[in-house]
Formats: C-alpha cells, sequence, structure tokens
C-alpha cells in the first residue's frame, strides 16, 4: 500500500466513523441527516480514491476514477442543505427561499453522470508514472466542476452568514464545525476552479484532498465534543450577498487564478502553478480567520490603546454601531437579540443573556441570549420571589456591577441564572435596564475572550449602553401597543365587511336551496346541488358566527363556577375520534368567576388546535391545578408544533395561522376572552414535538 492510499483509507475510516455517530443520534433534525449524508458520500469518494492508487493498471484507475466521480455527484445538494440548516432557527424560511437553487445543483450533476457518463472523462495522459495521471474532462466532467465550484462559493457564504449571525458560546461552540466543512469546501473551490481551468483532474491532487477531509475530520471531532454543535438558534439575515467575505475572497483569488494561468500560458508553463495558486488561497484564508478571530481583535485593540495612547472603546464608532443596530428593530425579540449581538461583539463576551421583566411585573423571562438555550433558560429561571427581590434591589442601585463577589440571596439567584462556561472568564456583570424608576429587563456578560476583567472604563460605557436600551426597550414596546391598536382597529374594520359579503353570498345559496324543487326531477343535480349548497351554507354561516363576535368590544358576565365541571362539559360536546384521545386530570381547584360560555369557546379552540395540529394519531391532556391566588389549566398536545418565529410574531394575531383550512382567529379570540377574565395565556412549543398551553385565572372572593 502506497502513501496516498493509506491517507485515503485513513480519511474515509474517519468520515464513516462521523457520519455512524452522527446517524445514531440525528433522530428527525435535518441538519444532521444532512451530514450524515455528506460524511458518507465523502467516505465513498475516499474509499474510491484509495483503490484507483493501490490499482496496478491504468485502466483500473480510471474505472475507480469513474466511480469516485459519479459519488462526487451527490455532494453539492447534500452539503448545500447542510449549509441551510446547521444551527438556524429559521432554517424552514432559508429552504423555502433556496428550494430552486436547492433542486439546480442537486438534480444537474447527477443528471449529468448517469445520462452523459460517457462525457465525463474523455482522455488518460500519464505524465511520469503510473501513479500520477492526468484524465481530461468531457462536456460533462465539466459541468459536473462547475457546479460543484458554484456549490462551493454557496456553502463557503452560507456557513460565513451563520458563523456571523452567532456571537458569544454559540459561535465558540460551533466555531469548529464551521472551520472544519468549510475547509473542505476551500480546498474543493481550489481543485474545482483547477479542473475548469485545465479541462482535467489531477491525480496528485489526491493526496491534498484525502489529507484535508482527515484535518477536517479532527476539526469535526472537536466540535462534537463541545456541548450544542446541533440544534442551536441561530438566525442569519436572509440578504444573500451583502457584506460577504466569500463572495470577496473568491473574486479575488479567481482573478488572480485567471491573470496567472495566462501569464503562464504566454511564458511557456509552469509546473509549479497549482501549487502557487494553492498558496495564495491558504493565504488570503489565513487573512480572513485573523481578521474574524476575538482574540486577535481584542488583543490588536489593547496593543493600539497602550503604546499610541488611544481610548480602548472609540465612543463615537460605538455609539453609532449601536445606534444603527438597533433602531430598525421594532419587535422586542428582534432589538433583544441585536442589543445582546452588539454587546458581546464591543466587550469581547462570550456568554451575553438579556432577562426581560414582563408587564405584570411578576417574573423574569428571556429575551435573548448567546449562551442559554429556550429550554435551559426555563430550568434556571428565577423564581417568582426570587424575581421579585432581583427587581427590587435593581430598581434601588440602577447602576452596572460585578456580581460574583456578593453574597445576597438575590445576587446568587442572577448567577445561577447566567451560568459561566469557562473557568477562566472573568467576572460577570449585571446590568440594570431601568427608566423613570421602572425596570424592564437585566443583561447579563460573562466568559470575556482571555478571561480579561471589566475594568471601570467598560463599567461606564455599560451604564451608558444600558440607558440607550432602556430608552430603545420602552420604544418597542409602546411601539408594539400602538401597533395591535391599529390591527384591531382594522381587524375590526375587515370583519364587518367580511361579513356583510357573507351575508350576501350565505342569502344566495338559501335562495338556490329554495329555488333547487324546480329541478327536484334529476336525480343527480339534486343529489350534488344539496350537498354541495348545505356544506357552503353551513360553513359560511360558520365564518359569520366567529367572526361577528369580534366586531365589537369583549363582554363578559362572569358567575362562581366549577373549572372543572366546564372542561368536562365542553369535551363531552365533542363527538370521539379514533386516532385522537383527550385525557382529563382534573385538581382540586376553587371556584373561579368566569363567563361560562366565553370560556367553553377557550376550551374549544384549545382542542380543535391540538386535533387540527396532528399529521397522525394524537393526544391532548387537559390538566387542572391550583396555584396561589391562580387557577392553572394546562392543554398539553403531542402534535406538529409551532416554530419559535411563529410564536413570537404570529400566534396571538389575527389572520394569522400554520393550518392550512385555518382562519387565524382562534387564539387571538382566546387570548382576548383571557384578559377579559384578568388573566394571562402562555405557550411552549418545539416544532415536531407538540405545544403546551397554560391558561392562567384569578381565583375570585369566595
Amino acid at each position: 500500500m502506497n502513501l496516498e492510499s493509506g491517507l485515503a483509507y485513513l480519511s474515509a475510516a474517519l468520515g464513516g466513523i462521523l457520519a455512524l455517530g452522527a446517524a445514531i443520534r440525528a433522530g428527525r433534525a435535518i441538519d444532521r441527516w444532512a451530514f450524515v449524508l455528506g460524511m458518507t458520500v465523502l467516505t465513498v469518494e475516499a474509499v474510491c480514491s484509495g483503490l484507483m492508487g493501490g490499482s496496478p493498471s491504468p485502466n483500473g484507475m480510471y474505472q475507480w476514477q469513474m466511480l469516485r466521480l459519479t459519488a462526487a455527484a451527490f455532494l453539492p445538494g447534500v452539503w448545500l442543505l447542510f449549509s441551510l440548516t446547521f444551527a438556524r432557527g429559521n432554517a424552514r424560511d432559508f429552504l423555502r427561499e433556496w428550494r430552486f437553487v436547492f433542486l439546480f445543483v442537486t438534480l444537474l450533476p447527477i443528471g449529468a453522470v448517469v445520462f452523459f457518463r460517457p462525457g465525463l472523462i474523455v482522455a488518460t495522459q500519464q505524465i511520469d508514472s503510473l501513479t500520477h495521471l492526468i484524465y481530461r474532462l468531457g462536456g460533462a466532467g465539466m459541468v459536473l466542476f462547475l457546479i460543484q465550484l458554484i456549490t462551493a462559493v454557496l456553502v463557503l457564504m452560507n456557513l460565513e452568514r451563520t458563523f456571523r449571525a452567532a456571537v458569544g458560546t454559540v459561535r465558540w461552540r460551533i466555531k469548529f464545525m464551521l472551520l472544519g466543512v468549510g475547509m473542505l469546501f476551500l480546498v474543493q473551490l481550489y481543485t474545482a476552479s483547477q479542473a475548469l481551468l485545465f479541462r482535467g483532474i489531477d491525480s496528485n491532487l489526491d493526496v491534498l484532498n484525502s489529507g484535508t477531509l482527515i484535518v477536517a475530520c479532527l476539526l469535526i471531532l472537536r466540535s462534537l465534543f463541545r456541548a450544542g454543535h446541533f440544534g442551536l438558534d441561530v438566525y442569519p439575515s436572509h440578504s444573500v450577498l451583502q457584506g460577504s467575505l466569500t463572495i470577496l475572497l473568491v473574486g479575488v483569488y479567481l482573478l488572480i487564478v485567471g491573470v496567472f494561468a495566462k501569464v503562464v500560458a504566454y511564458l511557456g508553463g509552469d509546473s509549479s502553478f497549482a501549487l502557487k495558486t494553492l498558496v495564495v488561497l491558504l493565504l488570503m484564508v489565513l487573512l480572513a480567520v485573523l481578521l474574524q478571530s476575538d482574540r486577535v481583535r481584542l488583543h490588536l485593540r489593547r496593543l493600539i490603546s497602550r503604546h499610541f495612547q488611544r481610548p480602548l472603546y472609540d465612543y463615537r464608532t460605538v455609539w453609532a454601531k449601536f445606534t444603527e443596530g438597533t433602531a430598525s428593530r421594532v419587535e422586542p425579540m428582534e432589538f433583544s437579540r441585536a442589543v445582546v449581538k452588539l454587546l458581546a461583539e464591543i466587550f469581547q463576551a462570550l456568554s451575553v443573556t438579556l432577562w426581560q421583566v414582563d408587564e405584570q411585573r411578576e417574573e423574569l423571562t428571556l429575551a435573548a441570549s448567546s449562551s442559554l438555550s429556550g429550554a435551559k433558560a426555563s430550568a434556571i429561571k428565577p423564581s417568582a420571589i426570587e424575581a421579585a427581590a432581583i427587581i427590587q434591589q435593581l430598581r434601588a442601585h440602577p447602576e452596572p456591577m460585578e456580581v460574583e463577589k456578593v453574597t445576597a440571596d438575590w445576587a446568587m439567584a442572577v448567577r445561577r441564572c447566567h451560568p459561566g462556561e469557562f473557568h477562566e472568564g472573568g467576572g460577570r456583570v449585571c446590568v440594570p435596564i431601568v427608566t423613570g424608576g421602572e425596570v424592564l429587563a437585566v443583561i447579563m456578560l460573562g466568559d470575556r475572550v482571555s478571561g480579561a476583567d471589566f475594568t471601570v472604563q467598560d463599567l461606564d460605557l455599560l451604564k451608558s449602553i444600558g440607558e440607550h436600551v432602556a430608552s430603545g426597550l420602552l420604544n418597542v414596546r409602546l411601539s408594539q401597543r400602538l401597533l395591535q391598536a391599529r390591527e384591531h382597529e382594522a381587524f375590526q374594520t375587515m370583519a364587518a365587511f367580511f361579513v356583510h359579503d357573507l351575508k350576501n353570498a350565505a342569502s344566495t345559496l338559501n335562495l338556490m336551496l329554495q329555488n333547487l324543487p324546480d329541478h327536484f326531477d334529476d336525480p343527480a343535480f339534486r343529489e350534488d346541488a344539496l350537498r354541495g349548497v348545505g356544506k357552503s351554507v353551513a360553513h359560511i354561516n360558520h365564518l359569520i358566527s366567529r367572526l361577528s363576535q369580534l366586531r365589537h368590544e369583549l363582554k363578559i358576565a362572569p358567575v362562581k363556577c366549577d373549572l372543572n365541571e366546564l372542561v368536562a362539559k365542553t369535551v363531552a360536546g365533542f363527538e370521539p375520534e379514533a386516532d385522537f384521545k383527550i385525557v382529563q386530570d382534573p385538581g382540586t381547584l376553587a371556584a373561579v368567576l368566569l363567563d361560562r360560555e366565553q370560556m367553553a369557546k377557550v376550551l374549544t379552540n384549545l382542542i380543535l388546535n391540538a386535533r387540527e395540529a396532528r399529521s397522525g394519531p394524537g393526544s391532548l391532556r387537559l390538566s387542572t391545578r391550583q396555584a396561589g391566588s391562580w387557577v392553572v389549566l394546562t392543554a398539553a398536545d403531542d402534535g406538529s408544533g409551532m416554530s419559535p418565529e411563529f410564536l413570537t410574531r404570529s400566534l396571538f394575531r389575527p389572520f394569522q395561522t400554520t393550518k392550512k383550512s385555518g382562519l387565524g382567529i382562534g387564539m387571538f379570540q382566546s387570548k382576548m376572552i383571557v384578559e377579559a377574565h384578568g388573566g394571562r395565556i402562555t405557550v411552549e412549543s418545539t416544532a415536531g414535538h407538540g405545544t403546551t398551553f397554560r391558561v392562567f385565572l384569578p381565583i375570585g372572593p369566595t
């Protein structure tokens, strides 16, 4: 076995191990299965390269080369799918936007090797030994490498976008995965450009491919040891080319290579030209990596500050950057994410978390974080008593403070809700977001690059930024209330017109039903007309009844009643279905002041949502319990769930729905009814894993 074959077999073994390990833990995640398929194809390629290097005849090497190219045709689509979905909370949006590009890069190379297989390689040229061959490409081969070149650029561009959108510990977790996959496609960019430039495949480049796969596998293994490399919620921008470093580097590289190729051809050829172009590519990549390194940029800023008498922060630049990054954010979630990302970049802090105080001032909820997932935040969030103590302390002392050495109970709760990732990450700082004596949010920073502590200069800047965030967050809240008021007004107007039109349609259909006996002699017409018209009238009247309730201000007539009895009566009104089970788990409850008719509508909406959200057999668990001065109704289903984007932006807004036949007014109506009772409704949902609604109702006077 020669060196080339040994490296190929080693890379195949590492790739196979990674593919197998990822497949065992893949579950239903698209990015994991794309990774499994991508590593499997690379493993097959490496095996073919090893067998090709060990073949004793040029014909045998040719056959293995053809098989390797056949396997390579499956790479573009699989890895583009991975780059569009890895660690992205809005992956479905990107898949929808890129569906035609995905189909193009998937089907075209496969079609080239299936239907034009003889056109992949048209000739073989031996250079100086049996192992050094040049395979001349035909039309199908040129198409295959052109698609590989385009896909390499698209994959690198998407990986760059994911890396830029990630901040803090999320970036730290995914960095080596992106670096490993990025290295694979940087080398593919190089080999594809060489193949297109010289219309041939140099077998000597197989060693480069094998070595790259080995290094990439080691980097990806390093990433797998960092928890959370899959299933993260990064939300990259949808802009395709704007500010892309990948596009700039690829353009400059291809320009340099093209000019060099013309010069070399004019001078009569250079046997080391391929190696020189590789050196150019590696130098450009090294420069890009250094420019993106948080540690390098931090040391550079400190060097300039120490030796050139410049402040550590350029306050005008920081303020302009912060204002520009938050001014256009009108959604609370978007505003919070922008604040967290900017703070992480400005202070070189890997862990930044923004906890927002809810409008009832009862608890702290996670708004955005560079290190915590939603599930982890729910497990470590402060209790109601702890949240009240934290808010009281921050209201009295609205200054940024280091909480590491404070032993009070409130400080221990603050430290618990912002766990450190590194033992030497510096101290943690708490920044109160206060305006007019009202605590709106709390920002926690920690895990600074190189373990640097926060200085007085840092705390002063954090205080100014905290005041800016407070005014921005207050403006966002006021804008949301104004927007909701306008939406409600527009919805009332829309409902009035909608009801008017539907009433006219219902009157027309009723008239048709009255005239139908004139055509009763035609049995087929009679049967179809009666069925169609009857269903239309029933459906239209149903829409009218639901929309009419939203035209006027909701008024309730509460009476003392038993919530468990109301739940049982509402469930009994539904006809049982074989593949949908409703489980009731009533607890011991105090009497509650409710409008029975209106609350029955809330229960009906919850049951209908659970029944219509499933794609197969499913169940709904309705449970009740008493928590302090509240009665809590929980509706937990095992349906298809909802995305974080839909939960944040659309769930409780009119005409927003994930169901094909839904109107999008059920949960809007339910929220109005619950709030009219002085309660609130919360939701927890994970796409593909079900949804849990909780309705909190105040216990009336006994």
